[in-house]
């Protein structure tokens, strides 16, 4: 499996690096939605991890334009990552398109689990981390 995480905080990464780095799963880092999108667009990935508030282009926007792709890219699983709880954000990211949105600071597990009910719900495969 291997994930993309877009994130400007070089901090943020590392930890949700090292609680990946438990599981084996292989994680690229983009430090903005900008090179996140560049890095989809070249690379191949199961997953994105998706920061909201981001200097330049916004992770909103970025998804917005990730579902708009004519190719299969757009279908890629997203999952927000983000430390504003203001009221509607949740219902806002999954209108624009994320897959779910998780609250910093995120646990291990509540990471591994959103990571495997997409894995499962995409593929119909097993659990693949845990």
């Amino acid at each position: 499996m291997k994930l993309l995480f877009v994130e400007d905080d070089a901090m943020n990464r590392r930890v949700v690096k090292d609680m990946l780095n438990v599981a084996g799963v292989d994680m690229d880092e983009a430090d903005g939605a900008e090179e996140g999108l560049r890095m989809i667009e070249r690379g191949s990935y199961d997953l994105i991890l998706m920061d909201l508030r981001m200097p330049g282009m916004d992770g909103l926007t970025a998804i917005i334009a990730l579902r708009d792709r004519a190719d299969d890219k757009r279908r890629l699983p997203v999952i927000v990552l983000t430390a504003d709880a203001a009221a509607g954000l949740r219902e806002k990211c999954l209108a624009a398109g994320a897959d779910e949105v998780l609250f910093k600071p995120v646990s291990m597990q509540s990471l591994f689990d959103a990571i495997a009910v997409l894995m499962v719900n995409r593929d119909g495969a097993d659990t693949v981390i845990s």
